[in-house]
C-alpha cells in the first residue's frame, strides 16, 4: 500500500510539474517580444518611405507627394544600406525568444532582405528601366488617369500629385540617361520589346495638353474647390505638362524609335546580357521561392504539358469535334459562338454573373471571406493593347475596392471560353480573397500585409482555377476547356521561359511551341512571350506554386482522412499571407500534426 501511495504521489508530482511546464510554455508562446514587434514596424515604415508608390496602393496617403529617383546612385546606396541594416538587426533576436508568428515574420523578413539585396546587385533595373509591361512609367500612367489608387478629392490631393509629377519627370530624364549607358554596357531590351514600348510613348509625346492622359484629373476638379485653388492648380498642371512631362515624353519617344531601337538586341533570353545567367538563376529563386534549377523546371513543364494535353483530348471528344487537337485549338479560337458580345459592358456583366452563380458554393470551401469590396473594370485604353487581365488590390483599410481589370480592345472579337477560370484566378476566390484577407488580418504585422511572393500569390490564384467544379462552374465543356487552357498556358510557361532564358530558344521558337500546345490566339501568345522576355522567371511562379498547394492539400487529405476540412485547409494556406513556399509547407505539416 505504501508503494502504491508513493507511486501515486510521484505521478501526481510529475503531473503537477508537467502542468506547470505546460503553463510556462503557453505563457511563453503567447508572450510577444515587444522589441521585435517594433523592429517589424520600423522595417515596414522604412520600406514605405523607400517605395512611396507602394504606400499609395496600400491606401497610406502620407507619401502621396513623393516619387524618389530609384535610378540615382544615391537611392541605390540608401536602398542597400536599409536592407543590410535590417539583416544585421535580425541577428539580435533568437528564435527561442519569439512566438511562432514572430519566428515566421523573422524568416520572411530575412528572405525579403536577401532577395532585395541580390536584386540590387545586378544592373538590369538600372540600365533597362523601361519595358512594355512591368515598369513604373505604366504605373504612373494608371495613377495619372485619375481612376487608380492616387486620390483626387481635396486640394491637398492635387498638390501631392503635382509634386509627384515633378519628381516623376526627374525619373524619366534619368531613365533615358540610364538606357544610353545601357547601350554602351550591353544592357539593352530585345528589339521586339522596344517596338512595343514605342507606341506607348508616342501617345504620351504627341497628345496635346487638353487631351493628355495626365491632364485627366485636372479636367475633373471637384466643384466645391475655391476659384483661386482651381486657378492655381490648373496653371501648375499646365506648366508641368507643357514645360516638363510632355517634352520628356517626346525626348524618350525619339530616343526609343532611333538610337535605342537600332541598338536593340536580336536575342530573346536574358542570358545574352552581361551576367545574364546569374541573373536568371536569381530570378528563378526569387519568383519560385525554391532552389529548383532551370533544367528541373523545364522538364517539369514538359511533363505537365503532356498531362494536360491528355485532358484536352477528352474534352474534344466530349463535344464531338472530329479532327486533331491542334485543329480543335483553332476551332475554339475562331468560334464565333464563343464571341457573343458587342460592347465592353456585356463582358463586364458576364464576369459579375459568374460571381453570382458561384456565391452559394463559396460557403462550402471558405470559412473566411474578405470584407473589402470588389469591382470589375475595363483596362485603360493607353495600356490595353499590351496588357493582360490583372487584379489591383484594394486599400489596407478596405475603403478602396479591389479591382479586376480586363482588357477589351475589341468586344466583338472577345472570346469567352476561359472567362470562368479567369474570374476565379484574378478575382474570387483567387487574388481578391488572398490579398484582401491578408490585408484585413489584424494578427499580421504591417510589413507582411503588402508583401508579394509570386509563387505563393500566383500559385494560389492558379490553384483556385481548379476549384471551378466545386464552385458550381465548368458545366459548359468549353469553359472547362478554358480552365485546361489556362493551366496549359502556365505549364507552357515553364518550358518557354526556361527555354528562352537558359536554353537559347528564340522568341519565334517559343511562340510556335505555344501555338502548338494551346488555344490562345497568336496575338495573345506573342504578347505573352514578350512578357516573359521582359521579366525573366516571373512566369515560372504560377505552376510551381499551384503544384505545391495541390501537393499539400493531397497530403493533408490523405493523412487526416475524415478529419480533413477543406475550409480549414484553405484558412491555413491564406491566414499567413504571402510567404515562401518552404515556410508554407512547414506550416501545413505542423497543422496536420496538430490535427492528428
Amino acid at each position: 500500500m505504501k508503494k502504491i501511495f508513493l507511486a501515486i504521489v510521484t505521478i501526481t508530482t510529475l503531473l503537477t510539474s508537467c502542468k506547470q511546464e505546460k503553463k510556462e510554455v503557453i505563457k511563453k508562446t503567447i508572450s510577444e517580444n515587444i522589441e521585435f514587434n517594433q523592429l517589424l514596424k520600423d522595417y515596414n515604415e522604412g520600406k514605405l518611405m523607400l517605395n512611396p508608390i507602394n504606400a499609395t496602393f496600400a491606401g497610406d496617403n502620407r507619401f502621396n507627394d513623393q516619387f524618389p529617383n530609384t535610378l540615382s546612385n544615391e537611392y541605390q546606396v540608401k536602398n542597400n544600406a536599409f536592407y543590410n541594416t535590417y539583416k544585421t538587426k535580425l541577428n539580435n533576436f533568437n528564435d527561442a525568444d519569439l512566438t511562432k508568428s514572430q519566428q515566421m515574420s523573422k524568416a520572411v523578413l530575412a528572405w525579403d532582405c536577401d532577395m532585395a539585396l541580390a536584386q540590387n546587385s545586378f544592373k538590369n533595373d538600372l540600365l533597362m528601366p523601361i519595358n512594355q509591361m512591368w515598369t513604373v512609367n505604366l504605373t504612373m500612367g494608371t495613377l495619372g488617369s485619375g481612376s487608380g489608387a492616387q486620390p483626387f478629392k481635396t486640394v491637398k490631393d492635387y498638390q501631392n500629385w503635382l509634386s509627384r509629377l515633378n519628381q516623376y519627370n526627374t525619373w524619366l530624364n534619368s531613365a533615358e540617361e540610364r538606357m544610353k549607358q545601357g547601350i554602351k554596357e550591353g544592357y539593352v531590351l530585345p528589339a521586339s520589346l522596344i517596338k512595343k514600348v514605342i507606341p506607348q510613348f508616342k501617345i504620351l509625346a504627341n497628345t496635346s495638353f487638353e487631351n493628355h492622359l495626365f491632364n485627366t484629373p485636372f479636367k475633373n476638379l471637384p466643384k466645391d474647390f475655391e476659384p483661386v485653388d482651381v486657378k492655381i492648380i490648373s496653371a501648375q498642371a499646365y506648366n508641368i505638362l507643357e514645360s516638363k512631362l510632355i517634352p520628356s515624353f517626346k525626348s524618350i519617344y525619339n530616343f526609343l524609335k532611333t538610337d535605342y531601337l537600332e541598338a536593340g538586341r536580336e536575342s530573346s533570353g536574358i542570358s545574352a546580357i552581361p551576367n545574364g545567367k546569374a541573373y536568371y538563376d536569381h530570378s528563378i529563386k526569387n519568383y519560385t521561392t525554391t532552389n529548383m534549377t532551370a533544367d528541373e523546371i523545364h522538364e517539369l513543364g514538359l511533363k505537365e504539358v503532356a498531362r494536360i494535353l491528355t485532358e484536352m483530348e477528352k474534352v474534344k471528344e466530349q463535344v464531338g469535334f472530329k479532327g486533331t487537337l491542334k485543329e480543335f485549338f483553332n476551332f475554339v479560337r475562331e468560334n464565333k459562338e464563343l464571341m457573343p458580345y458587342t460592347t465592353p459592358k456585356q463582358i463586364i456583366d458576364n464576369f459579375n454573373a459568374i460571381h453570382e452563380k458561384m456565391k452559394p458554393q463559396l460557403e462550402k470551401l471558405f470559412g473566411n471571406k474578405p470584407k473589402t469590396p470588389f469591382v470589375v473594370k475595363q483596362t485603360e485604353k493607353f495600356r490595353e493593347a499590351s496588357a493582360s487581365a490583372e487584379y489591383n488590390p484594394g486599400s489596407l483599410d478596405g475603403t478602396r475596392p479591389g479591382v479586376f481589370y480586363t482588357p477589351i480592345p475589341d468586344a466583338t472579337k472577345y472570346n469567352v471560353f476561359s472567362d470562368e477560370a479567369l474570374f476565379l484566378h484574378e478575382a474570387i476566390p483567387g487574388h481578391h480573397y488572398q490579398i484582401s484577407l491578408t490585408q484585413e488580418n489584424k494578427d499580421l504585422p504591417d510589413f507582411r500585409k503588402t508583401l508579394w511572393y509570386s509563387a505563393y500569390g500566383e500559385g494560389w490564384a492558379l490553384y483556385t482555377e481548379n476549384l471551378g467544379k466545386e464552385l458550381g462552374l465548368y458545366t459548359d465543356p468549353y469553359q472547362y476547356f478554358g480552365m485546361l487552357g489556362m493551366e496549359m498556358h502556365r505549364a507552357i510557361r515553364l518550358v518557354v521561359d526556361t527555354g528562352m532564358h537558359a536554353k537559347g530558344w528564340s522568341r519565334e521558337k517559343a511562340i510556335q511551341y505555344s501555338l502548338d500546345n494551346e488555344a490562345e490566339g497568336e496575338a495573345s501568345i506573342i504578347s505573352e512571350i514578350e512578357r516573359y522576355m521582359a521579366n525573366p522567371g516571373q512566369a515560372l511562379s504560377y505552376k510551381i506554386g499551384q503544384l505545391k498547394i495541390r501537393e499539400l492539400r493531397a497530403k493533408a487529405k490523405k493523412e487526416l482522412g475524415d478529419k480533413f476540412d477543406i475550409r480549414e485547409f484553405h484558412n491555413q494556406v491564406l491566414e499567413t499571407g504571402c510567404i515562401p513556399l518552404a515556410l508554407l509547407e512547414d506550416k501545413i505539416d505542423n497543422w496536420i500534426a496538430s490535427e492528428k
